[in-house]
């Protein structure tokens, strides 16, 4: 059974038991960049474990915490790893994390991810804001009775990812010659990484770049009406365009080379997100 918003207050309740804390701004952080939380002055972590009814992280590289930290003296909270639709849990829980922010009172979002390179002009180690997505054979979290404390039955989809905050964002990166690009970002289910013929299939849709999470969020962040940006660091080349085969362990390693940029370019958004 689906969870309820009684179950996202539940949530709420506990977590108000062990940390009085009020903040309008969260991140997500994406495979390769949960280091991102060293730089920042950590008040609180509670592992989704603790949490009632909350689905927990198997996968083993996301540490599976509610991190609430301060940044230049500002209050944020972060995802220290997320729930993926590959982890077997329905549509609608692969969510979760995202409507407890809302519950907690975030208005402001940055979704971040690692990705395979779509489009053959970008380069591995670009950073990549997303302006638009496409949802590749993933249901959308909004199917099933929908709970309209959170929004509305029918959300428009037409401005996703805050388009004031992105551009201003990729001037920002430009400024810190940060490698940044813009562009269409597809969420596949995963765990398998995509085929050649797939990877062929979504240039032809005008995709740029590839990865199992994000978009899902998106759409539920939006349905809530939370202003949401999001980048993907471009960890490697998608199926087909080399002939060498895709690894997890090369996705964390390009991560850990381009590990200054990527927090370079975490702060500064999150920077502009509190300053929103």
């Amino acid at each position: 059974m689906s969870l309820t918003y009684q179950d996202y207050l539940k949530m709420k309740e506990y977590i108000d038991s062990v940390i009085d804390f009020k903040c309008d701004t969260a991140g997500v952080l994406g495979s390769g960049m949960h280091d991102v939380v060293n730089e920042m002055e950590i008040v609180k972590e509670i592992p989704y474990s603790d949490i009632p009814k909350l689905p927990v992280c198997t996968n083993k590289a996301h540490s599976g915490k509610l991190v609430f930290a301060k940044l230049n003296g500002k209050n944020l909270i972060l995802l220290n790893g997320r729930i993926h639709y590959y982890e077997g849990y329905p549509i609608q829980e692969t969510v979760a994390l995202i409507r407890l922010l809302v519950v907690l009172g975030v208005k402001k979002l940055l979704l971040t991810n690692a990705a395979g390179i779509v489009n053959t002009n970008f380069h591995v180690g670009d950073i990549m804001m997303i302006e638009d997505h496409i949802s590749f054979l993933v249901p959308s979290p909004l199917i099933g009775k929908n709970i309209d404390q959170f929004g509305v039955r029918f959300p428009d989809m037409s401005n996703v990812y805050n388009e004031e905050l992105t551009n201003k964002i990729y001037e920002n990166a430009k400024s810190l010659n940060l490698p940044i690009q813009k562009g269409v970002y597809t969420q596949f289910s995963g765990p398998q990484f995509e085929s050649k013929a797939e990877i062929r299939a979504l240039r032809g849709l005008g995709s740029d770049a590839v990865g199992m999470s994000t978009v899902i969020e998106a759409i539920v962040a939006n349905h809530a009406k939370v202003k949401v940006c999001g980048f993907s660091f471009l960890s490697n080349f998608a199926a087909g365009i080399l002939k060498s085969p895709i690894t997890d362990e090369e996705v964390i390693e390009n991560a850990k080379i381009n590990e200054k940029n990527l927090k370079t370019m975490f702060i500064m958004t999150l920077n502009t997100l509190l300053e929103a």
